[in-house]
């Protein structure tokens, strides 16, 4: 049970969270070899970010519109 409003912001979180960490993680590929911590900390960031996106799709998927 949630608003149209609240489903619309789900969406908007989900496809924020998968495009950025998408690219944070080609970022921190790009990046290792010039300076590994860094680079692996936008690794694991940007995994973790596309993740919590995939994650919401299901979310987003429970639930239902009020009437």
């Amino acid at each position: 049970m949630a608003t149209p409003s609240t489903i619309a912001r789900i969406e908007r979180l989900i496809w924020i969270l998968i495009y950025v960490g998408v690219l944070a993680a080609v970022l921190g590929i790009a990046v290792r070899d010039a300076r590994a911590g860094t680079g692996i900390a936008l690794m694991v960031l940007g995994g973790v970010m596309a993740a919590a996106g995939v994650v919401l799709i299901f979310v987003r998927a429970r639930l239902r519109e009020d009437a």
